[in-house]
Parts: structure tokens; sequence; C-alpha cells
């Protein structure tokens, strides 16, 4: 309505009227804060949502200690949270799957396997024990009215406990979120106790799933960091995995459908799958035949929900703003809050006893002077008179009371009945009042001493409830899984090298091997050039095609022979090289650039096999011999942008291969990394040693049987490892073991059989209760044994020399007993062996066997270091001095073997001198026997 057509609007309504755009940005301004506040994000001081708190608020409100139907509480929680029942009954059963601060009855559901719970009217509740004592105090809670003004629900509660980062929180609000990952009850307990020493703490998540975790990325729960989380996967058999943990936020549901659809794409391959769950996660992957289990895990991880990847967001409500902060700054804070809350307790403690003694006090002083007799006091006609003659009364004895009588004070008095006054015992109440002051000394001792107070506290909780409540997620390093190297061979390569094209749907034309569709391909042309491309279905790579293979990115082994002739000079060079990192779809040119070079002999030699080869040369006046052998062992590998040595000036005819070459370079230098329990060759953590061909790597267990495997990078190793090194069927064991049937312990020496990869052998006594107790190569150990002899048990000590105690026998015997008494203290004594020093040698680049020209340096395009060819010929110079090393290989100064110490006599005097390694136990029940992670047990 305009203002001409209503002249009854006045200046002053004009003024009221807000724009629409105006009222939309205040709204939802409204609104956003409403939803972070009041819905989605956990608050630092009880770390409840709203609902939640209002949820633990109507359970306490209804607490008889008896189960009620969780539909009554859904019911009764309606009064307070303005939704309807079914977010309040979610919220109600995310709370109780928790399993920390509510009783459940019935069917609620199971968070691992993702079956939800029955509906409200069929399941119970009740507060924990841990509830009531932990989270409520209404004399310490802040209180507001309901949103209908009927009731009064908390502002907060008064939570004495790291609630927040014991549940865990997870919730999307108006331009913000939160996710707080779950930590672990008795770790949250002793980080607090830390932190009220003074020492900040550094606290891990653990999740009711279990599985193994990486936190090496947690940055402290803020924005920014990760968590890997894994499933935990054995190997039951070489046909068969076992799933018995799955990771935080997925279910055995979800990892099952994973698996399956990884399959159907050819990612992995298997047989079956089974899902075993009851009580405990059981999920069965069968294999399929020729299938390895180690490739097969690794797959599991890089393709399916095995692994998965968590972003924490530690986001709280605090102050009534939402701040981020680490999950380590929020436990001070909530020790600190929590410090505070018992801090009040006692003060409110204090003032009651207080307030006990000074009545009792005014009420003896009342009956003894005979307050009530006085006839002033019994003529009083109202309530301000008798308050004027108890104060006169009272004026002698008001400096022994500790604070000033009110009037309230004196109602109390005159209303007790004369009966109680009458029966009064002074004796009982001075006892009582002794009492109540024998606990003011002891609260204020503990207000005086507060933080002691509250680590008691803190101690308390642990002790009560902290059973069962162990970590249940093992924290790990993970290595990096390719995918390339893990994926199944799912599709068949083929090339057309006429046309250029390389591709998988090339069927008719040759075949090259089968790869995975995630692979790369490496083609090396006539021309000299070499690409790197993914590989499709087709892909035209260029004509003149004379080598494709699947790539394997920073392989170094995989070295490439190659001649070609220059096309601007028409010199033909020879050169080895390796291509290690690449840029996928650029084309590398391998010759010296001009145009008309052309490959005239090339070999791809996956372990850097060196063939001979014969160069015939086309007749020439000038030529006295036109054939001749090269050998590429004599021939340094160099970068793929060098230049090469000159083979010959002159055109060459044809180049033949003369005879197939073994490998130039050493042995694969393995070592094993103990966090990561796996084999790499990057010098990270035990060196192992050098192996190639059939070479072998033993496994002994603390369970007392052993196994061979390959050095395959893709194996897997557990945690029960005792000692894994290179096999050495030559090399002699000692083993103490407890034997169960005899119920004693044996001695024995003997060394590990050649037998099939992967098959367990057992060393000790297959007898229940028989266990490994040490195992050492050293031949100068020896063991101190104290016995009792006799019927009088005598005490005695043994010392014995292992290797002169037994000769070497077979693996299967028992030995001999160590001792006919009773054994009550064994010490293994051995001297340290100093560990290998690994020296890194780099290759020599300088004079590297030219044909006909000596090699400079010179730079390529990708910036590496190449060899440039002069021209001074030294064919007849040639020395045969271009091994490559692979990795650094270790260097041992002092014989450790029986070998090295028949070689050298001497070895064995001087280690008196060294330092003696001893381990001690007292052994008083065989089946208290165990090895610990200390190398306590099977040291070696």
């Amino acid at each position: 309505m305009s203002e001409e057509l209503d002249p009854n609007i006045n200046e002053e309504h004009k003024h009221t009227i807000t724009p629409i755009n105006g009222l939309y940005e205040n709204w939802f301004l409204d609104y956003a804060s409403y939803v972070i506040l009041d819905r989605a994000v956990p608050h630092i001081n009880d770390g409840l949502k709203p609902v939640q708190r209002r949820i633990m608020h109507s359970l306490k409100e209804m607490d008889d200690g008896r189960f009620n139907k969780a539909a009554n509480v859904i019911g009764n929680t309606m009064k307070y949270h303005p939704h309807g029942d079914a977010s309040i009954g979610d919220a109600m059963v995310q709370i109780g799957q928790k399993d920390l601060l509510i009783d459940m009855q019935g069917n609620w559901g199971d968070p691992v396997t993702g079956d939800s719970a029955a509906a409200p009217r069929y399941i119970e509740a009740r507060l924990s024990k841990f509830a009531n004592e932990v989270v409520f105090n209404p004399d310490t809670t802040e209180w507001q009215l309901s949103y209908d003004g009927r009731n009064n629900e908390p502002i907060t509660l008064p939570v004495k406990f790291p609630l927040l980062l014991a549940q865990g929180a997870e919730g999307i609000a108006v331009g913000l979120a939160t996710k707080v990952m779950p930590h672990n009850f008795i770790e949250l307990l002793d980080a607090s106790i830390e932190a009220l020493k003074g020492v900040r703490p550094n606290i891990m998540p653990d999740f009711f799933t279990g599985g193994m975790a990486d936190f090496s990325n947690y940055n402290e729960g803020q924005r920014g960091g990760k968590i890997r989380v894994r499933a935990k996967i054995t190997e039951k058999d070489k046909k068969t995995l076992v799933i018995s943990e799955v990771p935080f936020s997925t279910t055995t549901g979800s990892v099952i459908d994973s698996i399956l659809s990884a399959n159907d794409k050819g990612k992995i391959k298997i047989k079956k799958i089974e899902d075993n769950t009851a009580a405990n996660v059981e999920i069965v992957v069968h294999l399929a035949p020729g299938i390895s289990p180690d490739v097969t895990i690794d797959a599991l991880y890089a393709f399916t929900a095995c692994e998965v990847s968590i972003s924490p967001n530690t986001c709280i409500i605090q102050g009534d703003k939402p701040h981020f902060l680490s999950v380590n700054d929020i436990l001070i804070e909530n020790t600190k809050h929590t410090k505070g809350l018992l801090k009040k307790e006692l003060e409110i403690r204090l003032h009651e006893l207080q307030e006990k003694i000074f009545f009792s006090s005014l009420l003896k002083i009342f009956i003894q002077e005979g307050m009530y007799k006085n006839p002033e006091y019994e003529n009083s006609s109202n309530f301000e008179t008798v308050v004027e003659v108890l104060h006169m009364l009272f004026d002698p004895f008001k400096p022994s009371l500790y604070r000033e009588i009110l009037p309230e004070d004196f109602k109390k008095l005159i209303d007790k009945p004369m009966s109680s006054i009458t029966r009064f015992d002074v004796k009982k109440a001075d006892e009582q009042m002794k009492n109540l002051e024998d606990e003011i000394k002891v609260v204020k001792n503990h207000l005086k001493h507060l933080t002691d107070y509250a680590i008691a506290w803190f101690q308390k909780l642990k002790d009560k409830y902290g059973k069962g409540r162990e970590r249940k997620t093992e924290i790990r390093l993970f290595d990096r899984v390719e995918a390339s190297k893990v994926a199944l061979a799912n599709v068949k390569l083929y090339v057309n090298r006429t046309d250029g094209f390389v591709g998988s749907g090339l069927r008719k034309d040759e075949f090259v091997a089968d790869c995975s569709d995630i692979d790369e391909i490496i083609v090396f042309r006539e021309d000299g050039k070499c690409i790197i491309t993914k590989v499709a279905d087709k892909t035209f790579v260029g004509k003149g095609i004379i080598h494709v293979q699947v790539f394997k990115k920073n392989d170094e082994r995989t070295v490439y022979n190659m001649v070609y002739k220059d096309g601007a000079s028409g010199t033909s060079y020879i050169k080895r090289f390796s291509v290690v990192g690449v840029t996928r779809d650029k084309e590398y040119d391998l010759t010296k650039g001009s145009k008309g070079s052309k490959v005239l002999y090339f070999t791809a030699n996956p372990n850097g096999e060196a063939e001979v080869i014969n160069v015939a040369l086309k007749p020439h006046s000038k030529l006295r011999k036109l054939q001749f052998d090269l050998d590429f062992a004599e021939v340094a590998i160099k970068g793929r942008g060098s230049q090469g040595n000159i083979v010959s000036k002159y055109p060459v005819k044809k180049i033949i291969l003369k005879s197939k070459g073994v490998s130039t370079l050493s042995g694969l230098k393995i070592w094993y990394d103990d966090l990561l329990k796996r084999l790499n060759v990057d010098g990270r953590g035990k060196y192992l040693g050098e192996f190639d061909g059939d070479d072998r790597i033993l496994q002994v267990h603390k369970d007392g049987y052993y196994e061979l495997s390959s050095f395959d990078l893709t194996n897997h190793f557990d945690d029960n490892l005792l000692l894994i090194q290179k096999f050495d069927p030559e090399k002699t064991f000692a083993a103490v073991h407890f034997e169960g049937k005899a119920q004693n312990y044996f001695i024995k020496r003997f060394a590990f059989e050649l037998q099939a990869n992967g098959k367990k052998t057992i060393f000790i006594s297959e007898e229940p209760k028989s266990k490994l107790l040490y195992l050492t190569a050293n031949p100068a150990a020896k063991i101190i044994v104290d016995v009792l002899k006799g019927k009088t048990q005598v005490p005695e000590t043994l010392d014995l020399v292992l290797a002169e105690l037994i000769d070497v026998k077979g693996l299967k015997a028992n030995g001999n007993r160590l001792s006919p008494h009773d054994v009550q203290k064994v010490v293994l004594e051995e001297p340290e062996i100093e560990e290998e020093e690994v020296e890194e040698t780099a290759a020599e680049d300088d004079n590297e066997g030219n044909v006909e020209g000596e090699a400079g340096e010179e730079t390529n395009e990708s910036g590496e270091a190449t060899q440039k060819a002069a021209d001074e010929p030294v064919a007849e110079k040639v020395k045969p001095k271009f091994e490559r090393t692979e990795a650094p290989a270790p260097k041992t100064e002092k014989p450790a073997t029986e070998q090295a110490k028949k070689e050298a006599p001497k070895a064995e005097e001087k280690t008196e001198d060294k330092p003696v390694k001893k381990v001690d136990f007292e052994i008083t029940n065989p089946d208290d026997i165990d090895i610990d992670d200390k190398g306590q047990i099977g040291l070696f």
C-alpha cells in the first residue's frame, strides 16, 4: 500500500519497515549460529551435543536403578529437545553403542556389522555406574529454561572426565564440520594425570573396531591431519585369508562389498568370500589357485575398504563460540575443568560440614545453657522478640562460632520439638562434631593439595572402570602400497609394430604380456626414441617399434643394451642405461638427437645381463679388420641421456649376438624394517645381506617354529618374529627350551634345514606347554644356571658353555637336559656382536671403457649427468671395470660365523674384553614362561 493510498502511515511507522534482503541476512546468521551451537558441535566441557545432553538429563531424571523403555526416555527428552523422536532415538542408540554412559538391554544394533537397533519400544536403558559417578552433580550444574520455559535443563553437565575425547564426535553445521576421533579410556586418564604434573600429553585415537592405524600424520587431530586405518588380515594358509578386525568408519558389509567390487573389476582374484562374523569379526577370503596371499593382502589395502583414510577436524564449542583446538589442548582444558569441578565440590562439602557443626554448636549451647527455659524467651509473644532475646543470650558465645547467627538459624532452633531437646545427648553430640571436624580437616587438606586430589580422582576412575578397556587399535607405521605393483594382471597387452599401435584392444596383433589396466608401458622405436604411456585400448606411439614392455617405475635393475648410428656423423655408439624417473607421454631421445639416427642393436635385460656381440663393418680401404667382438660387460651403465662410447666411425653392416651374458649387477641388498614389518632395498632397519637367485630368508618365531621365504619385497611378516636373517644351512644355533611332557629344561645345538618356502616346522617339542626360552648363534655364548640339589635343596650355580655342552644334532632332537635338579634361575651370557657397518659406494664415471672414444660429462634436458664421447680412439685399451653397485654394501670387520672362526682362530680370545650381555629371570612356574618384546628371551 502506497503512502498516497494510506495517509494514516506516519513517519515513525515508516522507519520500522525492514527490507527483505536484510531479513534474510539476519535470519540466515541466526540459523547458522543455532545449528552450530545447539545441534551439530559438541561442547568442550562435557563433550556432548545438546540432544545428547538432554537424553542424559532425562535418564538421570527418570533414574531409579531399573531399566526404562527407550521409548519412554525419548518421550521425556522431548520436553527439552524441540525436534522429532527419530533424531532423539538415533542419538540415544549412538551413545549406547559407545558402551560408556548407558547400560543397554535388548538389541541395540552393532556398529561393526552395520545392523540397526530394534524399535525403541523393544529396547531398554539406564545410566551406567560410571555415568552416575562422573557426569552428574546438581550442586555444580548450571541451569537454564527449556525451549518452552516449563522446565530447567543443564547448560552443560558437570562431567569430571574427558568424555569428548573418549567417545569422539561427528557433525556437520553451516559453514563448518567437526570430526573428533575416539581415544582410549585408560590412556586418557594417564594423560590427564601427566597433564596435572605439567607434562604435555600426546594422545592417539583408539577405535572400538580395532584394526591397525598409522598416526604419523595425525597432526593432533587438527585440520590437515590424516589417519590411515587398516583391517587386520592374517594368512590362515596359502589359499585363505582371514579378516578379524575392520577399519573404523566401515562395517563388515561395506568391506565385503568393496572386496567383491574389486574382484569384479579384476583388481584382485578371489574364489569366494564368507562372512562368519558373530561375537567377533571373521571374514574368510578364499583365493583363486596360483594367487599369492602376500600380494593379495597388499591389493586388499590398495583397492578395497580394508584400508581407509580419515581426516580429523577437531571443532568444539568453547565460550559460546566454535574453536579449532588440538586433542591435546582439549585434554588439558578438560583436565583443568575437572580440577575446577572437584574444587567446587570440595568447597560445597566444606560449607555443608561447617554448617552442620555451626548448628550443632548452637543447639548444644541452647540446651546446655537452658535458654529454652529462660523466662524472657518463654514470654516472647512474636518471632522478632524471640530473635532479640536469643541474640542477647548467645552474645557471650558468638566469638567461638564460625559465622554470624541469622534469624533463620534461630528459626531452626525454636522449631526443634521438646522431646528431642530433653533427650539431647551431649557426649554423642561432641563425638559427632569431632567427626565433622576431622572430615573438615581432610577436605581442607584436599583443597590445599588440589592437584594431588585430582590425580587421585583420575587414578580411582582408572582402577575402578579401566578393566577391559585396554587399547584395541594397534599403532603401526604403514608403507605406501603402490597399486601398480599389486594390481592383478587383468588385461592383455598387444603391439602392432608396423603401424605403431599398442594397447589391450589389438587382439589380432602380437601379444606382449599380461598386465593391469593401471600399469604403464615403455616403448622403444627404431629412431632411438622412447616413450612411457598408460595402458589403454589402443594408443599410437610411433612407427618402427623395436621393444615394448610393462614399465616398472624406479627399476634400476632393468638395463638396456643398445648400439645406434648417429645420423649426422655416421658414427656408431654403444651404451648401457636404465630408465628410472620419467614424465608420462613425453618422448625421450636415446641418441645424440641428430636427424636420421637409427638403432642398430637393442636388448632389454631385467637383471642387468651383458651379452657379447659381433660387429661387421662395411668394406673400406682404410679398414684392416672388418669384424670384431664387443662385450657389453665392459661398458658402464649410465643415464638414458648419455651419448655412449664410440664403436666405429665407419658404417656398420650388421650386428649379431655371439653369446648371451650373465648379470653384471651385484646381488640385491635387502633390509628388514621392524616398524613396518617389511623388506626394503632403501637401507631402513636391519641389514639381512645380499640376495640373488635361490637365496632364502630364515624366519624364527617365538612359538618355536621356523619357515623359509623368498626375498620378495611384497612378503608380509607377523609380530611373533624372534629372528629374521639370510638363510645359511651351515650356521649352527643353540636353543634352550622347556619340554612340556618331561617338565624339564633342555639344551640343543642344530642347524636349520632347507625346506619349501612357507612350510612351518617346529624345532622344539610339540607337547603342550613346551616353550622356547633362548636362541643364539653366538659360538661363545654360555648360560649360568642356578639349581637346588637334593632333598635339602642346596643351591648351586652351573657355568655352562653352550658349544662345549652338547654336539650338533638333528633339528628334531630334544637335546640334553639342562640339569637333573630344580632349575631356579637362568642367565644367558654372550659377547656383544658389533653391528655390521654399511658403506655406500658410488659408481665411477671416469674412464668407463670407451671403445673408440674417451667419455666426458654433459647434461641432458632433464638435468641428468651423461657421458659425452671424445674423438680419440682407444679401442685397444678397454678394461673390464663396469660392475655397478646397487646399494650400500656391509663391511664385516670381525668374523661371526663358524667358518670365519676357523679362518681366524684368535677371534675367540679377543671376546674376553668385550662387554657381556646378560639376561636373567626367575623360574617359579613353567606355565608363566613367556617371551617379551625386549629381547629377554631368544637373544641372537
